[in-house]
């Protein structure tokens, strides 16, 4: 009756690559689908986004020159480039 939209979503937080991967693959394999930038839903709609702690720490980070240079590899990584 109420269907699920971004609007509302999970973040987990991870310390390794190996963490990221067992969250991503135990909701992609039970069901769910990926999506862009490791965000995916589960088997019941819900939208999650995995991604480590030490990126979030890169993009937030109080020198706005690191933060930029952060964000602005994931945008290549994004685009392909």
């Amino acid at each position: 009756m109420f269907p699920h939209t971004e609007a509302f979503s999970f973040q987990i937080a991870t310390d390794d690559q190996a963490e990221t991967d067992r969250y991503w693959n135990a909701i992609i394999d039970n069901g769910g689908q990926a999506s862009a930038c490791r965000w995916c839903k589960d088997k019941w709609g819900l939208s999650w986004q995995i991604s480590a702690r030490v990126l979030t720490d890169a993009v937030t980070h109080p020198d706005p020159v690191i933060a930029k240079r952060a964000v602005d590899a994931i945008e290549a990584a994004v685009a392909g480039r």
